[in-house]
């Protein structure tokens, strides 16, 4: 971990929390989303980072090598998942440009102070063949609805988010110089419902809880 002053993260005194979701109710969820992210992988050249890495449950899951996150207390526990890790946000990474072929962005778009800092921060670090790989629960799905009104009634971790709709998010993307180039859907089934696993669709479905959106850099003119 880097020797950067700690930075003020509302997840440092959630990150036990938050962590141990993804071993109770939010067990199966990440198993869904997790073979959706398996569609993806292969079109992901590599080295890999994820921005907001969290706890590195995702990262440890994926095979993603590097993450870096604002929270000193789950950087603390993705580290122990075997993630090198760096403390800092997306919109300013410590990071040499050029670097990276994929950069992972998973449920942190929704809490990051500027989305369109952290993308095209990611421009900056990929390179000409790198890929963005954004996570999202979108609110326009049953699932953004569900925590939108958790973030309504200042839960814990959701007061914190702000949830985008899927035309906001290519938005963002197009003004960080990106193209979206595949889309995967999962999680149909409805919050408290979830019962099995699921096939991820390749299409965007508002009503998947769980989009997965590849971005690539456009090829250079001549």
């Amino acid at each position: 971990m880097t020797d950067l002053e700690p930075i003020a993260s509302p997840f440092d005194l959630l990150a036990l929390d938050y962590d141990n979701w993804f071993e109770r109710e939010g067990k199966p969820v990440f198993a869904i989303e997790i073979e959706a992210f398996r569609e993806i992988l292969p079109l992901s050249p590599k080295p890999w980072l994820e921005v907001g890495v969290g706890s590195g449950r995702f990262a440890q899951a994926l095979g993603i090598e590097t993450g870096l996150d604002p929270s000193l207390r789950l950087l603390e526990i993705a580290r122990k998942q075997g993630i090198n890790v760096f403390l800092g946000r997306g919109e300013d990474t410590p990071f040499a440009g050029g670097f990276f072929g994929a950069v992972f962005v998973i449920v942190t778009l929704c809490f990051a102070d500027s989305p369109l800092g952290i993308l095209t921060e990611a421009n900056r670090l990929l390179k000409q063949s790198g890929k963005v790989v954004l996570g999202l629960v979108l609110r326009e799905s049953p699932w953004g609805q569900f925590y939108q009104l958790k973030k309504e009634a200042g839960h814990r971790f959701y007061k914190h988010a702000t949830f985008y709709r899927y035309t906001e998010v290519t938005r963002l993307l197009e003004q960080a110089g990106f193209r979206v180039e595949k889309i995967i859907s999962t999680l149909f089934q409805k919050p408290g419902e979830v019962k099995g696993m699921e096939s991820p669709q390749e299409v965007f479905s508002s009503r998947a809880g769980f989009t997965i959106i590849l971005a690539g850099k456009p090829g250079i003119r001549r």
